[in-house]
Parts: structure tokens; sequence; C-alpha cells
């Protein structure tokens, strides 16, 4: 049993204003695995004061200094990095050996990164009379999700810091013991009392609380479109900067010329990263009609090839969903796109065999002939669901990809480098792959629609929490 008692607040372990605690589920046993406090509103406003407290100094501290408290910070999570896989396995259920690569690996690699961003980045330039600064926005206030959840943490903490603001972080208390562990880091690093705070709870008491803090001067949230838009209106009461990562439904287009089998395993693959708990899966796969009985087989094959089971076993390709609620609703979007009519091509509502009892286990799965405008082709699953939509010629294929109130992500595929860079500048989406182009950690990351406003990741995240400033010289 894993028990945090303690909040971080001012450089401080401090016991929560009132005794109540949350318990943490194990993805792959569905046991407790352990308990974390439910701060409230005095919480709430002990974070902020220190946060608040500390602004000034920190936002003064040399450039060089802050890059140097951020490479500690990197150094000491590397030092703990198989600690986190494992941890962060049991909370998420993503498999270890990705997670150390992905979940441990990438917010090690954003610290570092930061700290070298900021030494080359010009906070201030001269622009005829005027000096151009660019300045801290203020306290931040962070709220991250539970399915890459340091990942997120660090795409929101490391840049704040960087640029000189001061950071409350209210984590999803659904997989939030890998948030203590950056805490204890901060504190062996010896960043300065208030820079970072640690509230963990539940978002309707100190989420709001927090929000709704006067002296919290910007809001960056990760999660769903629907806290997004509540998160939103209660900062819009104190006129606040608000940056939203939010949902997404992702379309992978596969063009009459693309290398179908590369394309479909690729875009398979995508959409079950992370059991399909990610804002940016590829969950339809758009294929010409004539090209749809052999992308469904060659789908169905690589469903199948996912080896499901303990996300701690070497072995395993598919871990368990995070929590029972994830499992009832995903399991919930399967039978709703049995009974619109889409054909089962692989998996199902089941539960799967051979996978240990208690955990959030579903089978990977694979519809075919979804109609656009159903449901399961409209709504964020976040599980291991494809949909296999077809279209009739290219214009088609753009609608239908556009026709979705997201728009953080999306693949084309075609033997023809130019052209499938022409169908991806007409897809509204933050980010798209072109014939499966790796990841790169310093392109921006962000939506558009109902997938939220505002960029994290390189220079870009860090220009989310800069202000600017004029200062008009005379001659």
């Amino acid at each position: 049993m894993l028990v945090r008692d303690k909040l971080f607040i001012g450089g401080r372990w401090v016991a929560p204003s009132a005794r109540e605690s949350i318990d943490v589920h194990n993805a792959g046993t569905g046991e407790v695995m352990g308990r974390i406090p439910a701060g409230g509103e005095k919480d709430a406003v002990a974070a902020v004061a220190a946060a608040r407290a500390a602004l000034e100094g920190w936002s003064q501290t040399p450039v060089e200094k802050r890059a140097e408290y951020l490479q500690k910070i990197s150094d000491g999570l590397k030092a703990r990095a198989d600690e986190l896989a494992k941890l962060i396995a049991q909370e998420v259920g993503m498999p270890v050996k990705l997670a150390g690569r992905i979940q441990a690996g990438l917010p090690i690699a954003n610290f570092a990164n930061y700290a070298k961003l900021v030494k080359e980045f010009a906070f201030e330039e001269r622009v005829g009379n005027s000096v151009v600064v660019r300045e801290p926005v203020g306290v931040v206030l962070a709220i991250t999700p539970w399915n890459y959840p340091l990942h997120q943490i660090a795409l929101k903490v490391a840049p704040a810091l960087a640029a000189g603001c001061t950071v409350v972080l209210k984590p999803s208390e659904v997989a939030p013991f890998n948030a203590f562990v950056l805490a204890e880091v901060a504190e062996a690093a010896g960043l300065p009392n208030g820079v970072f705070n640690l509230v963990t709870g539940f978002g309707p008491t100190v989420g709001e609380a927090l929000v709704r803090h006067p002296d919290v001067d910007m809001i960056s949230f990760t999660g769903s479109t629907r806290a997004g838009k509540r998160i939103s209106e209660l900062a819009a009461q104190g006129v606040k900067r608000v940056a939203l990562e939010l949902g997404g439904k992702s379309p992978s287009v596969i063009l009459d010329d693309a290398d179908l089998a590369a394309a479909v395993k690729s875009t398979v693959n995508g959409c079950y990263l992370n059991s399909g708990q990610t804002c940016t899966a590829l969950t339809r796969m758009l294929v010409p009609e004539s090209k749809y009985e052999e992308a469904k087989k060659i789908a169905a094959e690589v469903a199948n090839g996912f080896k499901l089971g303990d996300p701690l076993s070497e072995a395993t390709r598919l871990g368990p969903l995070t929590s029972a609620a994830q499992l009832e609703r995903v399991r919930g979007y399967i039978k709703k796109g049995l009974a619109e009519g889409a054909e089962l091509v692989a998996g199902g509502a089941e539960p799967p065999a051979d996978v240990p009892a208690g955990g959030y286990f579903v089978k990977p799965t694979v519809f075919g002939k979804v109609k656009p405008g159903s449901t399961i082709e409209q709504e964020e699953i976040f599980g291991p669901v494809l949909s296999i939509i077809t279209y009739k010629d290219e214009d088609e294929a753009v609608r239908i990809a556009n026709d979705t109130p997201y728009g953080l992500a999306a693949a084309v595929w075609s033997k023809d480098e130019a052209h499938a860079q022409k169908v991806a500048r007409r897809i509204r989406a933050g980010q798209v792959d072109v014939n499966g182009g790796a990841f790169n950690m310093n392109a921006p990351f962000g939506g558009f629609k109902q997938s939220g406003h505002g960029r994290e990741a390189g220079l870009y995240g860090l220009e989310e929490f800069l202000e600017y400033k004029s200062l008009q010289l005379k001659g």
C-alpha cells in the first residue's frame, strides 16, 4: 500500500485541512494500491498563497539558474525512472516496457529540453523605439489528466518554471503517485519554497476552488472537453488566461495510392497505444471503398495479434484500461456500435479470456462499415476501439475527416509525399502525421475546434506562459 497523507505546499510537506482520503486502484488487478489526501478549499488557498509569495523572487531569478533547477529535476526523475515506469504501469495500465520509454522517458526529456531552450530564448527585442519584453504570466494552475500523468505534468510545469512562473499542480486523483515523486525530486533539487506546490483532490472541490482563486493568473488544463468547458466558465469570471488540451477523434486518411498494409498496421498501433487512452489516438481509419475488404482483413490480423496481460509483464502488448468507470464506458460504446449496425471485425464487449482477475481489460476491437455521423464515429471512446469508414473520393475523405467537433490530430498516407502533404493541409487538426512521421517533442502540440486552444511543447509551450510588455523609449 502506497499511502501519501501530506500535500506539498510552500516547500514543506503539510497535513491536509481535512481527513478524507481517496483510494487509488491498480489498473491490472482492480485492487486498491494506495491512498492520497482529498484536499479542500483551505488547501487550495494555502497553495496559491505560497505560489504568490514565491513569484517575485522566482521571476527575477536569472534564466541560467532556472535552467539549472530544471536540469536537476530531470536528473532526479531519471534516477527514479524504473520506479516511475512501474508506478505508472500500475496506475494507468500501460505495459511497463512502453511506460519506461513514454511515461517516464518523455518527462525526463522535457525537463532537460526546457533547461536548454530557456537559455536560448530571446526574452526581449528592440522594435523601433520600443523594447518588447516577455515576462512570466504569474501564478499558474496546472490541472492534469490520468492517461499520460507525468508527461502532461512535465509539459506544463517545466515551461512554466522556465518562464519564471510559480505553479500549483492538481494532478488527476486516478493516477496521482507519480506527482508525489516529482514533488520529492523538486524538493531534493532545492527548488525555492513555494515555486512548485502539489495539491490532490477531486475536481469539483479543490479543483474549482483553485480555478476561482483571484491570485491564480492562468490555468493550463488537459482533460475532457466537458471539464475544459467548466474551467473556461469559471476562469472567465476572473478574466484569466486559459490553455486547454482536450479530446480528439483523430482520422487516419489512407489514400488510394498508399501502402495499404503499412498504413493499416500503423493506424491500428496508433489507435491502441496506451489501450486507446490517448487523446491523439487514430480512432477513425478512412479507406477507399475499393480497399475496404483488404483493409478490414489486415486490421483484424493486427488487432488479434495484441497480447493482453499484466502491465508489469515484459510480454504484454496491451494493458488494461485505467479504471472501472473507463471499462464500463468503453464496453458501452462497443455495444452502441453494434446497436447502430457497424460490422464487428475484431474484439467485442465480452470480457477477454486469460487476463488477470479484477483488471480493467477490454478486447482490442475493430468496427467496419462505420457510418459517418454515428456515435462511435463522432464521440471520443478512449479505449482500443477502431472505426473503419469508407469514402468515394478524396474530397469526401477530407470532409469526413473534418466532420467531428474535434481537431487534435490526424494522419495521411500516400506514396506521393507531396500529395500527402497537400491533403494534410486540408485537415483541420493541430498535428498531422504524414506517412508515419515521427513524434517531435519540439513541435507545437494542441488542437483546433473543441480539442482546445493554446499549444504545448518546445518554444511554443514556453511562450504560453509569457506576457508581452512594451517599454516605449524616448529617442
